[in-house]
């Protein structure tokens, strides 16, 4: 793999959602690329276990997902897993509690036990779009790329599945690591022709754009993002900063350069502005 596909299309980090997107499958510990139960927006903590542990078997374990969910998402692994544990002493055959405990090891660094539940999740359901998409995910950040790729192919072909800009936003940027960036420049574009406000998108977009050589319509991508004062973030503004001086656009470089330091002055971003550090 090269330098550059080490170092680039990473989903920055300013823009890593909240954790809790869908029934199983984007969380901030693993880049906007899984996702984990949604828990009651009512009640975040669902402090009053004795409630659930009263209460039948199936509410009880989806009560016990949630608060895994939860805690994996607040970076409390252990203790997802024990509530994890305790779903599926409740509901054995719950593939979704299988796919989040995966997600869980997988943040451990316990690849065999990652592997060994997201394979129980897809045994349980064999069309589990989430579980393969999020298992896909983890054998990306391994950098078994032909597994990955096969597994997001997979989630994409199951009918009705409504979360497919994800799953294309993830494998555009596993082959885009992999430096297929043609393929990755294809399925990105796909990802956002459904989801063109998604900025992480947009960067991973650009980004590819940038290593092609195809400097307009990177520019162009970029650009959607540091429009909105809100979205930009020091990861953009050095992409734009990068593609500006690829054009030999010395003070559009400056301008961005200007702004980077100005908002972001602390960030790795910065650093590398400052050193001329821009094609690390």
């Amino acid at each position: 793999m090269t330098r550059a596909s080490r170092s680039q299309t990473r989903l920055p980090l300013a823009w890593r959602t909240s954790a809790v997107a869908a029934a199983v499958g984007l969380t901030a510990v693993l880049a906007a690329c899984v996702s984990v139960p949604e828990p009651d927006p009512n009640n975040p903590g669902r402090e009053a276990r004795p409630a659930a542990d009263n209460a039948d078997p199936v509410r009880r374990a989806r009560l016990r997902l949630e608060l895994a969910g939860l805690y994996f998402s607040r970076g409390q692994a252990e203790t997802a897993l024990e509530e994890l544990r305790q779903a599926l002493q409740a509901q054995p055959d719950m593939p979704e509690a299988y796919s989040l405990r995966g997600l869980v090891y997988a943040s451990l660094g316990d690849t065999a036990r990652s592997e060994q539940s997201f394979k129980r999740a897809l045994d349980l359901n064999p069309r589990d779009a989430d579980a393969m998409h999020n298992f896909g995910w983890v054998l990306c950040q391994q950098q078994r790329y032909s597994e990955a790729d096969a597994l997001f192919i997979r989630a994409l072909a199951q009918p009705q599945y409504r979360d497919q800009m994800r799953t294309l936003l993830a494998q555009g940027v596993c082959q885009a690591r992999s430096g297929r960036w043609a393929d990755a420049e294809n399925t990105l574009t796909r990802s956002y022709e459904l989801d063109p406000g998604n900025p992480v998108t947009a960067y991973n977009l650009a980004d590819v754009l940038l290593q092609r050589g195809e400097l307009e319509r990177a520019r162009f991508y970029v650009g959607r993002i540091n429009a909105n004062r809100d979205l930009a973030s020091a990861q953009s503004l050095f992409l734009a900063a990068r593609i500006e001086r690829r054009l030999g656009n010395v003070a559009g470089v400056q301008d961005f350069g200007r702004q980077l330091q100005g908002r972001f002055p602390q960030s790795a971003e910065a650093l590398r502005y400052e050193r001329g550090r821009f094609d690390d």
